[in-house]
C-alpha cells in the first residue's frame, strides 16, 4: 500500500499491482508504450454526492467492456481482466479519500521493450484527479472546423480508445487554440462530420437532435449513447443518426459536444458564425440539467448507471 497519504495535487495511483504514491508511477522511456504509444485507456468520472455523503463511478461496466473490447482489438496478451481493473479502480478510490468530483483514467499498455508488433507484457495504471465542472459547460464554446481529417477505420479503428489515436485529435486541438476557438470539430476523410477531440457532437434541427452514425469515423462513445437514450426516453424527442455536412452546423438551432471529460458542453459559434442565437439552446439546457442530476444521484432513476464506491 501507500507509504503517503493523498493531496488534492498528488492523488495516489494504482501501478504495478498497488497503490504508489504519484510520483513513484513510472515507465521505461523503452516500452512500446513510449516508443509506438501501445496503449489503450478510458476516462470515467466518478460523482460525489453530498446528500448521499458518496460517490458513484458513472456506467463502469461499460466502461470496462469497452477496455477489454480495445485490449483485443489491439491485440494485446495477456488481456486485464475487467475485474481486476473493477477491483484496482475501488481500491484506489477509497485510498485517495475523495469528496469531490474525479475523473479517472484506466491505461493498459504493452510494456517491457519490445518493439512495436509486441503485444505484451501488459499492465495497468489507474489515476483519479479531482476534477471540478469547468466554466465551458455553462457558458458553451466556440469551435472551429479543423483542417485535420479524422484518421478512417481503414488506417486505425477509431472506435478503439487507443492512445496513438489521440495524435489526430491532440492535433486538431492545438489548431483550434492557436486560432483563437475553444475546441475543434473534425471532418472525416469524405468531407462529413466526425467529432470532436475526445468528444462527441450531436445538432438539432428543426428540434431534431442529430448526431454523426457510428460509421463516420467515431468513438462509439458511452456518454453520446447515454445522450440518446435519454433524448428519447427521458425527454420525449427522437434523435437521428446519420452522416452529417459542414454547412449543416451553420444552420442548425443547437450544437453541444458530450463525452466523459466534456460532460454536455453547449457550442455557441461554429467559424465565427453563431449557432442559433448564439447562447446555449434549450434542448442542450434540459439535457444538461438531467445528466447532472442523474450522474450525482439526485434523479433516482438510472440506478444501474451509476456504482458506488463503498463508503
Amino acid at each position: 500500500m501507500a507509504t503517503t497519504s493523498p493531496s488534492p495535487s498528488r492523488p495516489l495511483v494504482w501501478f504495478d499491482g498497488r497503490v504508489v504514491p504519484w510520483q513513484d508511477a513510472r515507465v521505461h522511456v523503452f516500452t512500446p508504450l513510449a516508443k509506438y504509444g501501445a496503449g489503450v485507456f478510458e476516462g470515467i468520472r466518478g460523482y460525489w454526492s453530498d446528500d448521499a455523503r458518496q460517490m458513484f463511478v458513472f456506467r463502469l461496466r461499460e466502461h470496462l467492456d469497452r477496455l477489454t473490447y480495445s485490449q483485443v482489438v489491439m491485440r494485446m496478451q495477456p488481456l486485464v481482466p475487467a475485474s481486476t481493473v473493477h477491483a484496482a479502480l475501488m481500491e484506489l478510490l477509497l485510498a485517495n479519500a475523495f469528496t469531490e468530483t474525479v475523473h479517472i483514467r484506466t491505461m493498459v499498455y504493452v510494456d517491457g521493450s519490445g518493439e512495436s508488433a509486441a503485444a505484451g507484457p501488459t499492465a495497468l495504471t489507474i489515476t483519479a484527479v479531482a476534477r471540478p465542472m469547468p466554466a465551458r459547460v455553462h457558458a458553451g464554446v466556440r469551435a472551429q472546423v479543423s483542417s485535420w481529417r479524422r484518421i478512417p477505420d481503414h488506417a486505425m479503428p477509431m472506435r478503439v480508445k487507443s492512445n496513438a489515436n489521440y495524435n489526430n485529435a491532440r492535433l486538431a486541438g492545438m489548431q483550434a487554440t492557436v486560432d483563437g476557438y475553444d475546441a475543434a470539430i473534425i471532418l472525416t476523410d469524405r468531407g462529413k462530420v466526425a467529432e470532436g477531440p475526445g468528444m462527441c457532437l450531436f445538432m438539432v434541427r428543426g428540434g431534431v437532435p442529430i448526431t454523426p452514425d457510428v460509421t463516420s469515423d467515431i468513438l462509439e462513445s458511452i456518454t453520446r449513447e447515454t445522450v440518446l437514450t435519454l433524448l428519447a426516453e427521458d425527454m420525449g424527442l427522437a434523435p437521428v443518426q446519420r452522416q452529417v455536412d459542414r454547412s449543416e452546423l451553420y444552420a442548425a438551432e443547437e450544437v453541444f459536444f458530450c463525452g466523459t471529460g466534456w460532460e454536455i458542453t453547449p457550442v455557441t459559434s461554429v467559424d465565427g458564425i453563431p449557432i442559433g442565437s448564439g447562447e446555449p439552446g434549450p434542448i442542450t439546457r434540459a439535457l444538461q440539467t438531467l445528466y447532472f442530476d442523474i450522474v450525482h444521484g439526485r434523479n433516482a432513476s438510472r440506478a444501474a448507471w451509476r456504482t458506488p464506491v463503498p463508503a
